[in-house]
Order: structure tokens, then C-alpha cells, then sequence
């Protein structure tokens, strides 16, 4: 049973075999409020590893399989099948799995971005999923409490008419050529699509600034740059943003910055007040009225406006939630909408839609660079 007395979602992960990163901390979250039980998987293209995977998993034998199809026709089948799926895949793999498990009458769990072109974003969302599916985009960043008092605060008044927004995720483990499982898809188009940094990253930036702001995009210029020789895709992404109501922004993403490891942070100055939140200290965020001392708000602390609905703070402030707690969020809070109880969290869950207009930032900017920052509007994309 889950924390709250509900059964468990029986769930099933596409790709996140052994030695992948990003299927662990998958794993990790849907275990950690007790909402969700792993009982199949398709969880490698090679079928001695999804084999080996599997067991490791303490998967039965039978719910072990070779292709994310035979798993989406065979869970389908079953009267105790899987109720959702976890796509934890490289980019253009996301497309594939999504369309067949919501065509079963599965939920979707899909890592970002949505797929590895805007193509594929677009006819995903037309799709028209069998017996009310539902879908999730894990942009675990918008799982912070903070980053949700952020929001709060945003639309609540408390900064008055947003003026400036900056956002930016610097990292440095593509500073060289490097040749390993997570390197090499992230820089091959063929798997990771037009973008480099801007994908893996720069959504994940430029998601967190329309999340906390809710200013939709006009129009961009960027500056896309690869600086490792022989890299096909970027490594170091410069844009400017033209937002709705005359908000400025700027977003910096890169994997070439020597000395950051994980450095994505916030930035928004309103008429009337200002906040800065980092990822690195995720439990702490400055908030600045004009003419008045700085403020520190905490998680759990003393705030300035009503907390955020549906923050999910597990433990006492002081004691740090982080990465994985954000994931979890995500996933406890979409297993709500599962079971029929999600009005508390509506329009806080990354959605498609969310997933088209990162494809549709990509696909603006990658036009944009090449056309030496000419101006794109993102409806024109």
C-alpha cells in the first residue's frame, strides 16, 4: 500500500537498464512516497541486458521483455497489467514508447524533452490515448518546494509586473571529448536531435523560467556554439527572449563551463520586488522588496505569501530535500491524477503541451543560430 492507504500503481519503465542514470533516479522516486510497485519492463534495446536488467530488478521472468511493443501488448492483456509506464530512453526513443503505451490505455511517465523533434511532439499530442490516459513530462525542477513558492509569489502580485527573467545551467563534463554511455547519445543527433546543450539542459532552464513566471515566449535570438572539435551538436547555448507583456530574458546553458557542476538558478525582477533560487541550495531563495533588506525564505520556513499548494515537504525545515525529493513529487502528485484525485495539483504537472513548447524553444533557436540570431517567433516554428 502506498503512504496513504491507496494500492499501488503497478508500473512498468521502458529503457533505464543497467548502468543508466536517469532510470535509477526514476526508480527512486516512484519508491519513495509508496505510490507506485515495479512489476515489468522493457529495459534495454539488447535482450541480455534487458534480461539481466530485469532480474536484478527482481522483475518476474515473463514480465521481462525484449521491446517496449511486446510489453505494451502483453501488459495490455493482462488483468493485473501495468497501469503506467516510466520512458526513460534517449531522445528518439521517447516518440515510439509513448505513442504505443497511451494507444494501450497506459499512463505515461516520459523524461524530457517530450521527443527528438517537433514532429514527433505534435503528432504525440494528437494522439488520442485509449481509456483517458494520462501523461507526464518529468521536469523534476518544477518539483521544488521553493521553486513553487517561486510561482506563488509570482502570481500572487508580490513582484509586481515581471520587467527581467534570467535563467541559467551551466555544467563542465563535456569540457573534452569524451566517449561514454551518457556523452555519446547526448551529443549524436541520430538519438538526442537538433540540439545539444539546449536539449538535455536548456529545456530544463528555460521550462523552470515560463513554470515560475507563467510569460509565454514572442520571440528569441540565439547564439548556439560547439567548442569541442568534432562535437555535432552544441555545447554552449546563448538566447535572448522577447516575453509577453515587454519581459526581457536571457538564458545561459552549457556544458563547458569549467568549474559547474549542476548550476541551474532562477532569476526574475519585477516593478516591485525581485527572487534568485539555485539548484545547488535548493532550500533557501532570496527574495528582495525594492528599498528593503534582502529576505531569506526557507522550506518550511517563514514566508512572505500562503505556501504553494501541493509543495510536498516531507521533513522539518532545516533538514534538506533535494533532486530526488523533486522527482518523487512528480511522481506522487501524477498518481493523484491516476487515481482520480489530481484538482490540487492542476496546472502544476508538466504536461505535453508543456513538452511541444520545449521542442518548439529548440526548434526556434536552432533556426535562430543558424541564421546568425536572427529573431524567431516560436509560432513560426
Amino acid at each position: 500500500m502506498a503512504e496513504n492507504g491507496a494500492a499501488r500503481i503497478r508500473l512498468g519503465m521502458v529503457g533505464g537498464g543497467t548502468g543508466a542514470f536517469i532510470g535509477y533516479v526514476h526508480r527512486i522516486a516512484a519508491r519513495l512516497d509508496g505510490d507506485y510497485e515495479l512489476v515489468a519492463g522493457a529495459l534495454s534495446s539488447r535482450s541480455d541486458i534487458a534480461r539481466e536488467s530485469g532480474r536484478n530488478l527482481g522483475l518476474a521472468d515473463d514480465r521481462i521483455y525484449a521491446s517496449y511493443e511486446e510489453m505494451a501488448r502483453a501488459e495490455a492483456a493482462r488483468k493485473d497489467g501495468i497501469q503506467a509506464v516510466s520512458i526513460v530512453t534517449p531522445n528518439h526513443m521517447h516518440y515510439g514508447p509513448a505513442k504505443a503505451f497511451l494507444e494501450a490505455g497506459i499512463h505515461v511517465i516520459c523524461d524530457k524533452p517530450l521527443t527528438s523533434t517537433l514532429e514527433d511532439a505534435r503528432a504525440l499530442a494528437a494522439i488520442k490515448p485509449k481509456k483517458g490516459a494520462k501523461f507526464l513530462l518529468t521536469h523534476n525542477y518544477t518539483g521544488y518546494p521553493l521553486v513553487r513558492q517561486a510561482r506563488e509569489l509570482v502570481r500572487s502580485g508580490a513582484l509586481g509586473k515581471i520587467r527581467v527573467v534570467q535563467a541559467e545551467y551551466p555544467q563542465d563534463w563535456l569540457t573534452n571529448a569524451v566517449s561514454s554511455k551518457q556523452a555519446d547519445w547526448r551529443t549524436d543527433p541520430k538519438r538526442s536531435g537538433a540540439g545539444g546543450a539546449i536539449g538535455d539542459i536548456g529545456t530544463h532552464a528555460y521550462n523552470l523560467l515560463r513554470f515560475v513566471t507563467g510569460l509565454k515566449t514572442d520571440s528569441l535570438s540565439a547564439d548556439l556554439t560547439s567548442f569541442v572539435e568534432g562535437r555535432k551538436l552544441d555545447d554552449n547555448v546563448h538566447i535572448l527572449l522577447r516575453l509577453q507583456g515587454g519581459a526581457k530574458g536571457m538564458l545561459w546553458a552549457s556544458q563547458v563551463a569549467v568549474g559547474c557542476e549542476n548550476g541551474l538558478q532562477l532569476r526574475v525582477y519585477g516593478e516591485k520586488a525581485g527572487l534568485e533560487w539555485r539548484q545547488d541550495n535548493p532550500n533557501q531563495m532570496w527574495f528582495t522588496e525594492f528599498g528593503k533588506p534582502k529576505q531569506l525564505l526557507t522550506r518550511g520556513g517563514s514566508i512572505t505569501v500562503d505556501p504553494a499548494p501541493s509543495m510536498n515537504i516531507r521533513i522539518p525545515g532545516g533538514h534538506p530535500e533535494g533532486y530526488l525529493e523533486a522527482f518523487a513529487t512528480l511522481y506522487s502528485q501524477f498518481a493523484q491524477v491516476i487515481r482520480g484525485e489530481g484538482k490540487a495539483v492542476a496546472g502544476l504537472l508538466p504536461s505535453i503541451e508543456d513538452g511541444i513548447e520545449g521542442m518548439s524553444f529548440i526548434a526556434a533557436a536552432v533556426k535562430s543560430s543558424q541564421g546568425d540570431g536572427k529573431w524567431v517567433k516560436l509560432s513560426e516554428v
